[in-house]
């Protein structure tokens, strides 16, 4: 059995039920009111908690934020679709779908705009959001591995390198397509946009048409 170091934790105990109200909460208010207009206060009343109950767990609102919205990537999930090609169709189709939420669409814009005058923001989002959603490229190459599908790496470093290569271009091109052109990254889209991912340019992407172009 393990023993506990009576100095390990300080203070009363966190409640789990407290914060997954005040991460709903806060949500919610990204949703009613938007960046400029979600306060501590509005989060607390809604949540039903004191306000000094949020400032022992968050320092302010840009981290409850990042948190809040970090909970709602972590519902995405790797599909089993049979194929590489289909299981990364399935995750962008997720992560769109989560982009064009508006609590995410909110919170995401307004604590990357202000993570770029706060360097431990920038650093509770890449942690909080982008570190924890690797795990979906992890799992996918591992499974793509097994079908034969894509080749083993040796190198443990390569293969980081590699990790975080694939996570940006496919996190980088849906946050792009949905958040800045405003643009839907539909089936089709998504069908593109992984034919590029695993083939590269030099291979003509059969059968595509972006939304808003003409039908040849």
């Amino acid at each position: 059995m393990q023993s506990r170091t009576p100095a390990s934790r300080t203070g009363r105990p966190r409640s789990a039920a407290a914060d997954a109200a005040i991460l709903a909460a806060t949500r919610e208010s990204l949703v009613e009111l938007g960046w400029s207009g979600l306060t501590l206060s509005d989060v607390a009343a809604r949540a039903g908690v004191a306000k000094t109950t949020l400032y022992r767990r968050w320092s302010g609102k840009h981290e409850l934020v990042v948190d809040a919205v970090a909970e709602l990537f972590d519902e995405l999930v790797l599909p089993d679709r049979g194929s590489l090609a289909a299981d990364i169709e399935g995750v962008v189709l997720q992560f769109a779908a989560i982009l064009n939420r508006p609590e995410a669409k909110c919170g995401l814009m307004g604590v990357v705009a202000e993570s770029t005058r706060d360097d431990a923001l920038r650093e509770r989002v890449r942690t909080s959001i982008v570190e924890r959603q690797k795990r979906l490229v992890l799992a996918g190459r591992a499974r793509a591995q097994e079908r034969g599908e894509l080749p083993p790496e040796a190198d443990p470093e390569e293969s980081a390198r590699t990790v975080d290569l694939i996570f940006d271009m496919a996190a980088g091109a849906v946050v792009h397509r949905t958040l800045v052109s405003g643009k839907p990254a539909d089936e089709e889209w998504a069908r593109g946009f992984t034919h590029i991912l695993l083939l590269g340019l030099t291979t003509p992407t059969p059968n595509l048409t972006l939304p808003g172009e003409p039908v040849s």
